[in-house]
């Protein structure tokens, strides 16, 4: 498996840990991917998983720029526009230094906002 894959496994596995119900994995339309949707209560969570072994160029937070927030926006937005009613949603970030998380995961409630 992809370190990659293997890091949002091991994202979902600790956000449902957390008491979050995975809702879909890596949904994908043409707008860009969302790694991890979620219900949190009542709340829809589009949890975005950065696996960075080194902290060169700030570290996994700093990868979700400007450009990476506006395609998760656009993708959750697409998302959205398939429910008969649009529930309260938010953006969290779930980061990794290892894709077993042995080195610890820090998990970001409301990363950004629209």
């Amino acid at each position: 498996m992809k370190p990659g894959a293997q890091a949002e496994q091991t994202a979902a596995r600790y956000l449902q840990q957390q008491g979050l119900q995975l809702v879909q994995a890596n949904y994908r339309c043409r707008m860009g991917e969302i790694d991890l949707i979620l219900r949190d209560g009542d709340m829809l969570v589009f949890a975005e998983v950065r696996l960075r072994s080194r902290s060169d160029f700030g570290g996994a937070a700093a990868s979700i720029d400007r450009h990476k927030q506006a395609k998760l926006i656009r993708a959750a937005q697409h998302y959205l526009s398939a429910l008969p009613r649009i529930p309260p949603c938010r953006f969290d970030a779930v980061l990794l230094a290892s894709a077993e998380g042995k080195d610890g995961i820090e998990w970001i409630k409301n990363a950004f906002e629209l």
